[in-house]
């Protein structure tokens, strides 16, 4: 399947199904961390604006996600 952009609270929510928690706020960024290997990310949180293409494929890269795995976790969200 192809990404899509996607809302910053669904992809705050799919990492969380994943063990991420929001850790702080810093402006219009959420930073999570991993509540096990301490691994943190950082998810912008513009109001009214998807998360584009590009950044969500390095977001996923980036917490070591595949994207059939992402897909089933967007199913849950």
């Amino acid at each position: 399947m192809k990404l899509t952009p996607i809302s910053p609270k669904k992809l705050v929510k799919v990492l969380g199904f994943l063990g991420y928690s929001q850790v702080r706020q810093k402006g219009s960024h959420i930073i999570l961390e991993h509540k096990e290997t301490r691994k943190i990310t950082v998810v912008p949180m513009h109001s009214g604006q998807d998360i584009s293409v590009g950044l969500l494929s390095m977001i996923l890269r980036e917490v070591g996600l595949s994207r059939e795995e992402y897909f089933k976790l967007l199913r849950k969200a």
